[in-house]
């Protein structure tokens, strides 16, 4: 319930349209315009390029600390959300194609990369009525691309594999796939490697169909119920306790007999909600390079995965090979334990959280990422946060038998409280001075902190807002930024140009 608005938020980031009155529209004339641009600049600010690409524009813009665009790309396509550069100039991006199955926030289906004077030098549709990409991309040491995509489940199948039958539509549901693509010269890619969500599920709803087990014994599984469950999953343990506990309760006349009748079933928006079948939403892929891991963000499960890449494909199909000895199953999570039923609600950390990125932490592999927080018990805030994982390079990740995975508290954390909150989109990334970049992505509000929360650089963003929302475009709003990214001067990009 804490998070029924966060999908609709994502997918309808507008509000709907209403009737102004001419004296309405004379009041908006009088307010003041927002001032945008550059709001804050102070000396110990980060050098560097900025690189974004908001969401409502068909154009990438690279803007310098004092907000002056130094460089940008003119597209045919509005943005699949990300935008990066390579080591020699050219943009690697995502570009918005429509489908009449995915319709999801975050929908790309285009991969394309530009050469620094703005000529598409190479091009991939990865989209058709079962696969379509969405949201991130990352680029690998090698030049390779690990890509998300969507793969449509047609709902029979489903069905097939323990998901109550009342969380699915008739669009069955789609479950989110990693590849890896080593880009062709002439256009097009090879997967190389990939890795699917759907080879790694356990549910514990009917003993007679495939994955049945204990969910809280399992956690390197996905419970393919865990999105709408009412109550947490219970280990065979459990099960056994409650079961000797009834039967007592029902010999001494406790308990009403099994012909009693069933509660009411759930409301209809609780089922258009359990019916989603974007049921992970997978918004973010990071690499390690170090320790070849991948991290993913999974916000309907308020959850970050770890991920073993040194499997081969036919490994990260099972639960066995690869550096880690784990196969394809989930090596770590964190931010909601209830998920695998080692925690309650009151555990969850995660709210619809966006963009992890590998960084070096005290004692090993940390991540940073960006809370959006919508649906706290607390209120409606927002929070980056950096989290040391508990990591060992021979075994890989710890965690105690009936526990949920570590830390138990983040390692760092800025906020200021209500007064910074994005519900959707948004991210954070580490800058090599210390310092932390900050996307707030609904507003197109860029911003630098230092270790102390201290804002050395701010930036609104005038720039965006020039497509209408229509058909084939994501509704947004008109400066709306999914992400940003700092690039140093002395990046290899920008050699001989600034």
């Amino acid at each position: 319930p804490e998070t029924l608005m966060l999908p609709i938020l994502l997918a309808l980031s507008l509000p709907l349209p209403v009737r102004i009155s001419p004296q309405d529209e004379k009041s908006k004339a009088e307010e003041p315009e927002e001032e945008r641009g550059v709001l804050v600049h102070e000396p110990t600010a980060t050098p560097g390029y900025t690189l974004f690409s908001p969401l409502a524009s068909t154009s990438v813009y690279l803007v310098n600390n004092d907000g002056e665009v130094v460089h940008s790309w003119e597209t045919e396509y509005t943005p699949g959300s990300m935008v990066y550069l390579r080591g020699n100039g050219n943009l690697i991006r995502g570009g918005h194609v429509g489908s009449d199955r995915f319709k999801g926030g975050g929908m790309g289906g285009l991969l394309q990369e530009f050469n620094w004077d703005g000529e598409l030098v190479w091009e991939h549709r990865l989209a058709d009525d079962g696969i379509h990409q969405h949201h991130d991309v990352e680029i690998l040491p090698d030049g390779n691309l690990l890509v998300l995509a969507w793969e449509w489940i047609p709902r029979e199948q489903v069905l097939q594999c323990g998901r109550d039958p009342r969380a699915v539509g008739d669009e069955g549901l789609w479950s989110d796939v990693v590849y890896e693509l080593k880009p062709t010269p002439s256009g097009g890619a090879q997967v190389v490697w990939e890795w699917h969500a759907w080879d790694h599920l356990i549910q514990d709803y009917d003993e007679d169909l495939p994955h049945h087990g204990s969910v809280p014994d399992n956690p390197g599984r996905i419970d393919i119920n865990a999105d709408h469950r009412d109550s947490p999953p219970l280990s065979d343990a459990e099960r056994e306790r409650l079961a000797e506990v009834e039967a007592q309760m029902k010999a001494l006349g406790y308990a009403g007999d099994d012909e009693e009748e069933e509660e009411d079933g759930p409301t209809d928006s609780e089922l258009e909600r359990m019916r989603n079948p974007d049921w992970l939403h997978t918004n973010a892929v990071a690499y390690d390079p170090v320790h070849d891991l991948i991290a993913l963000s999974s916000p309907e499960m308020n959850e970050i995965w770890v991920i073993d890449h040194s499997t081969t494909t036919e490994e990260a199909t099972g639960r066995t090979g690869g550096r880690y000895g784990k196969g394809g199953d989930l090596l770590w999570r964190w931010g909601n334990p209830r998920m695998y039923g080692r925690g309650k609600a009151s555990d969850r950390r995660l709210f619809y959280q966006h963009d992890p990125t590998w960084q070096r932490g005290s004692s090993g592999p940390a991540l940073l990422l960006y809370n959006n927080g919508g649906g706290r018990p607390d209120g409606n805030w927002s929070s980056v946060i950096e989290l040391d994982l508990p990591f060992h390079p021979e075994r890989g990740f710890s965690i105690a038998d009936g526990r949920p995975f570590g830390p138990e508290e983040p390692s760092w954390t800025y906020t200021d409280g209500e007064e910074f909150f994005g519900a959707f989109i948004s991210g954070a990334q580490r800058l090599g001075s210390g310092n932390t970049l900050i996307c707030c992505g609904p507003s197109g509000r860029l911003f630098e902190v230092n270790t102390a929360g201290e804002i050395l650089w701010e930036y609104l963003s005038p720039l965006g807002g020039e497509q209408q929302p229509g058909e084939d475009h994501p509704k947004v709003p008109g400066h709306a930024i999914f992400r940003a990214h700092r690039y140093a001067p002395d990046h290899p990009a920008f050699e001989g140009r600034f």
